[in-house]
């Protein structure tokens, strides 16, 4: 005998299962994130301390010294934190359908995307509006390259280097510099860096 599952498509969503990605409740909170994005996008040029304000209710949590230029782009922000002194330049795209985890001191060049979300390879359930979403993990004090483009549940170690444009398909391991599509890692980072 089946029980039916009655949660909502938000702790589907957050659980990593398949939901209905146009559930009206995400809907709301997604629209609240852009009109967020919009205010962050306002004052980030006039008024550093409101930016930070706005950032601060717009993400999950945000460390001392985080600097994210505009435009910042996100889908509902409250699956997203950042570490202190973190910097991420124009153009950050963080898809957080899951968890997004940066670290301290992170670099982020311009263009660079954070996708988390998956979707079916069955038609019927992408037409049907289904995803789900694997968490991305950013560690401490890694650089991610301009257009960089990391994927659903990677992890990126600890001080390593990925190189502008790469696709991040897969974890890669701390000291390393990653490249190219899919990225793979070319060599190690020692004491000689």
């Amino acid at each position: 005998m089946s029980t039916k599952d009655t949660r909502s498509q938000k702790e589907k969503m957050l659980a990593g299962d398949l939901y209905i990605a146009d559930d009206q409740e995400l809907s709301a909170a997604s629209r609240r994130a852009f009109l967020l994005m919009r205010e962050y996008d306002a004052a980030y040029g006039r008024d550093l301390d409101q930016a930070q304000r706005v950032l601060h209710e717009m993400l999950g949590s945000v460390g001392e010294g985080v600097n994210i230029k505009p435009p910042f782009m996100i889908d509902y922000g409250f699956n997203i934190s950042v570490g202190a002194n973190t910097f991420a330049n124009y153009g950050l795209v963080a898809l957080d359908v899951g968890t997004i985890s940066i670290g301290r001191d992170v670099q982020i060049g311009p263009n660079v995307q954070l996708l988390t979300p998956t979707h079916p390879l069955e038609p019927e359930l992408r037409m049907a509006k289904y995803e789900a979403a694997k968490p991305i993990v950013i560690e401490d004090n890694v650089w991610l390259g301009g257009g960089a483009i990391v994927l659903a549940g990677v992890t990126i170690g600890q001080n390593s280097v990925i190189g502008a444009g790469a696709v991040v398909t897969k974890n890669i391991p701390a000291n390393v510099v990653a490249v190219g599509n899919p990225a793979r890692v070319i060599r190690q980072i020692g004491p000689q860096d």
